[in-house]
């Protein structure tokens, strides 16, 4: 097995933390805490070198909140110098590990994405009788540490590289307080063994493909299933053979316990394709492919939050079409014609009203005394 080494000149060099610094800011340059940085953005980024050549660099604190829609979820914000150095980290290691990934893994992977998840996922459902439709319990929260360190270690040997990838890891902040025992734990266990990644973190995204990357390669050549892709935590096996697919069910179950990992009890199912399934929000159907309901009703109510801030003037009309069009773009992936007609023949967007002047305003012609 091929390992990585001398990855650390090409983190810290400059212009990598420049091209980095130019990334984390995308959709946020005008939010304070990228204002501050990129006010001094040559001094601000020397010194985030220094620290890093001298190793003195230490995480920030995360800035957390909840969301309920689509499920609850605890979101973690890194400070931005801290995104900064996600950036010029991942730059440097994902190339070549992502080298070492299935084709059939999706996400958060240039070129791929859930467009052409969504594509491979029809193809296979629509040439085969039964569909194992697995979904992994509270993902990111889960992954262990320890395991994830020693398969970042299998993969590069760069002793700086290392360190600033464990400086990462244990920057993590508690992602959860549920207990779970695995085969040979004791009582301390899962106290001792510290999980969970930060969703919010681009170092997360390509960690939590990186875990499962053992998984994919077991399921494609010891299990030998031709028809598997993986989105994140959500995986599926396609076969006419309903038999092989209960013992990968079987033997799936028992590799994840050796992630310390378990399959969420309620959404992994063994089904027939006929009866349609769901995937990256939308209904994949023998002969149609529909948005999903929950999916559909959030988007309305994205749509309803533009048409305010654009009545409100927080945002351009520019911006608005720009939304809409990758909104409808998104659509045309699936059987939509007649829903994208209602939706945007519904949709109408009021101007912000415009400033009155000084003598508009007055309500009436006022009296001169001379």
């Amino acid at each position: 097995m091929k390992r990585y080494g001398n990855l650390w000149p090409a983190i810290i060099d400059f212009e990598n933390l420049l091209q980095a610094a130019r990334q984390a800011q995308r959709g946020k340059r005008y939010r304070p805490n990228v204002l501050s940085f990129n006010h001094n953005l040559d001094q601000e980024l020397l010194r985030l070198q220094a620290e890093l050549i001298q190793q003195t660099y230490r995480p920030g604190g995360y800035r957390t909140f909840k969301i309920d829609d689509p499920k609850p979820r605890l979101i973690s914000a890194a400070p931005y110098r801290d995104r900064v150095v996600h950036h010029a980290l991942c730059n440097v290691i994902v190339p070549p590990l992502e080298q070492t990934f299935i084709h059939e893994t999706y996400a958060n992977r240039q070129g791929y994405g859930t467009h052409r998840a969504l594509k491979r996922f029809t193809s296979f459902a629509r040439t085969s009788r039964y569909i194992l439709q697995c979904d992994l319990r509270k993902y990111f929260p889960s992954i262990d540490h320890e395991i994830l360190k020693s398969t970042l270690r299998r993969k590069i040997k760069c002793p700086e590289t290392l360190w600033l990838i464990d400086k990462i890891i244990d920057g993590s902040n508690l992602q959860g307080y549920d207990v779970d025992y695995f085969p040979g734990d004791n009582l301390l266990s899962p106290l001792e063994r510290r999980r969970g990644l930060p969703i919010g973190n681009l170092t997360s995204q390509f960690f939590a493909n990186l875990y499962l990357n053992g998984f994919d390669h077991f399921v494609k050549e010891q299990l030998k299933a031709r028809k598997y892709l993986r989105y994140v935590d959500d995986f599926a096996l396609f076969s006419d053979d309903r038999g092989f697919l209960v013992r990968a069910w079987s033997e799936m179950e028992a590799y994840l316990t050796d992630l310390r990992l378990r399959l969420h009890p309620v959404k992994s199912q063994l089904f027939e394709t006929r009866f349609g399934a769901n995937f990256v929000g939308f209904r994949v159907l023998p002969d149609r492919i529909r948005v999903r309901n929950d999916n559909l009703r959030r988007a309305r109510l994205r749509c309803r939050q533009l048409q305010q801030d654009y009545t409100d003037g927080q945002q351009s009309l520019t911006e608005v079409v720009q939304r809409l069009r990758s909104w409808e773009a998104h659509l045309m992936h699936g059987d939509t014609q007649r829903l994208r007609r209602d939706i945007f023949e519904r949709l109408i967007f009021h101007p912000p009203p415009e400033p009155l002047s000084l003598e508009n305003s007055l309500p009436f012609e006022p009296e001169m005394e001379f």
